[in-house]
């Protein structure tokens, strides 16, 4: 069963960086499809960026791909999530999620953390 634990979150103001980061279970980035999901209050959720066994990433917008980055190091189990440039609409649940599929790019994700708080003020 994949372990997903979410750390990093906190508060700061718009303009500024913070890196989640998502310790897994052994083997997990190695094997699986990896994302970040996150879920701004009284909205639902959004994938923000995925990573596949290869390192090859995909962002869910334009704005994200130029604001964040998605990494993985499989020597430490964990994904992380650079995120640079908040603005207030960032604020959010951040959560990792992990899926066995062979098409990283067609993934459904079936493991989830318990999420990590981002809140960024202007």
């Amino acid at each position: 069963q994949v372990r997903l634990v979410e750390s990093g979150g906190g508060s700061v103001q718009a303009g500024g960086s913070l890196r989640l980061s998502c310790k897994a279970s052994d083997y997990t980035t190695r094997d699986y499809c990896m994302a970040w999901f996150r879920q701004p209050p009284g909205k639902e959720r959004e994938e923000v960026a995925r990573i596949n066994v290869v390192g090859r990433t995909a962002y869910a917008a334009p704005s994200l791909k130029a604001r964040f980055t998605i990494s993985k190091d499989d020597s430490k189990n964990t994904l992380y999530l650079q995120m640079n440039s908040l603005q207030p609409e960032d604020t959010a649940m951040y959560y990792c999620a992990a899926s066995a599929a062979l098409s990283c790019s067609k993934a459904q994700f079936t493991s989830w953390g318990q999420g990590t708080q981002v809140t960024v003020s202007s």
